[in-house]
Order: C-alpha cells, then structure tokens, then sequence
C-alpha cells in the first residue's frame, strides 16, 4: 500500500522524507540526546545528519526552566518554542518532520510541542536516522544548527502562529485529585524495573504514582526500530480503555509522548499527557508513591 501525501501528523516514512529534501516547506529537526551526555545529540549531528537537518539543543529547545519542583524537563514557554520553530524558517504552512535514532523518544518530544502549540503538520521519521542509513540514502556533515538561507526560502513571513491546546496537559494537582477515580487512567511510559521501583537512575526516589499502569515506551516499535502498524496499536491500547481517560507519564514527560503518538497513530485520539511525571510527583514529599 502506498503512502498517502501529507500532511503528516503523527509518522513519515523515509521514502517520503527522501523525495521532500529539496521542498522548501519541508523542516526537518534532528532531536537526538543522550540524558547522561547532554553534549552527544550535538556531536552525533556534526558528525552526521540529514541533509538540510536542522539541530534542537533537547535541553534548551524542548524544555523549560527548571525550579527543583517541576520536573526534569518542563514544557517550554510556548511563545519562546514557535521562536525556536520560526528561526528555522517554519509557517504555519510547514510541515515538521523530527527524527532521533529510531525507536527512541526524543522525536516524539518535538511532535508533542508541536501538537501543544496548535501546529499539526509534525510527525516523526519513522525509524530515524538509523532507517535512513539503512536505506542508502545521504548523509551530510558539519554545518550548523540553522541555516539562514532554507528560513528565507521557506516564506516563514506568513509567520507560525501558537494556538495553544491546554487541554493536552495535565497537572500534578489533576493527578492527586483523580488518584482513585475511574476518570482517569496513568500509563507509566518508563521501563518496568524503574515503574515497579527497583531502580532509579535520574530521580533521587524509586517507585512510580499509585494506580498507574505500565507500557514501556519501546513497545511502540518493532524489532528494527520502526513503529507498530496503527491496528497493532489498536489492538494493544484496547485494555485501556476509553482513549479520553488516559494521562501518560514517565521520567519527565519525553517517553511519554511516544505512547501518546502511539495512540494517535492507532487513531485512539483525546488521551493527555502528565508532562511534570515521576521527577516532578517524588520532588514532594507529601504525594504518595507506590512500588512493585
């Protein structure tokens, strides 16, 4: 089955990715990190990336500022976002593509600000740079994380407008209220050593929020790093139930967002997002924790 011309919302295969290179309403951001090695996603693209890629510092592009209190990685200020989309020469007529290593969580970071921000046209490479490799396709070197030249070829002074959808976000006080209700349910994007709290590597306490259930973020993906067809998705979110009552979680809101793209991608649309997630509940003492 050949796939449908865009606009994209959730996934873009790299066949179309390679045959939009040259579209200059095309904006492909590189979003690989590493939470151990702020300073790897910077060398990984000068070393290589797509051609025309441009490079999101994860940390300061796709995060706030951090208080102690609000987690790992806070949503940006949405005007200083649509800022960092618009000095890459992105329009509300622009479609985003991000991509990380494949069958990572980084790129569905950038789709899920997007989406927060009003802009749809965002999905992520399926596969990442990992399936493009594979694929024969080029690679370029060097460069710089903007290049002038694409922004003014790319007619960004129709400009990006934020139309803000709040109601993809829930908070900490949100999650505490409905602790025991049937309106809402948490899924704990993180591996399951870290969810049942036998191990914590970021946070300074183990142990994931009372009543939520486990999906690791990696079983979006097959064994080659690309996503799941949307009725295998459909299939495994169905003992969830109701789409409009699941918040997903994590660390710190990033592999998260993949199992919210999973749902969209499976056509499973309303479920939200708790973005302050582990870091952000154990930094108060007050909040209960559960384990196993």
């Amino acid at each position: 089955m050949s796939e449908v011309e865009g606009p994209y919302t959730t996934i873009v295969s790299p066949e179309m990715l390679e045959r939009h290179l040259s579209d200059p309403t095309w904006i492909v951001v590189d979003c690989r990190h590493n939470l151990q090695d702020f300073s790897l996603g910077r060398r990984l693209y000068d070393e290589g990336h797509i051609p025309g890629a441009f490079f999101a510092d994860f940390e300061h592009e796709l995060a706030g500022e951090k208080t102690g209190k609000n987690g790992r990685h806070p949503l940006p200020d949405p005007e200083r976002f649509a800022d960092f989309l618009r000095s890459l020469g992105a329009s509300d007529e622009s479609q985003i593509v991000a991509y990380d290593e494949g069958g990572d969580m980084y790129a569905a970071r950038l789709w899920f600000l997007c989406r927060w921000i009003g802009h749809e046209n965002a999905a992520v490479l399926d596969g990442g740079i990992s399936a493009w490799r594979t694929l024969g396709y080029p690679i370029e070197s060097g460069g710089s994380p903007c290049h002038p030249e694409r922004s003014e070829r790319s007619g960004a002074s129709s400009g990006l407008s934020v139309r803000l959808h709040p109601e993809l976000i829930v908070t900490a006080d949100d999650v505490l209220a409905h602790l025991n209700s049937r309106e809402m349910l948490l899924i704990d994007a993180r591996a399951g050593d870290r969810y049942r709290g036998e191990v914590e590597p970021m946070d300074p306490v183990a142990g994931h929020i009372p009543g939520a259930q486990n999906r690791w973020f990696k079983e979006s993906f097959d064994e080659q790093g690309r996503w799941k067809s949307p009725q295998r998705l459909r299939e495994e979110f169905a003992q969830y139930g109701e789409p409009t009552r699941i918040v997903h979680q994590c660390g710190s809101g990033v592999s998260s967002a993949v199992n919210a793209l999973a749902m969209e991608r499976a056509g499973l649309h309303g479920s939200r997002l708790y973005n302050g997630s582990w870091s952000e509940w154990c930094a108060d003492p007050t909040r209960p924790i559960a384990k196993g």
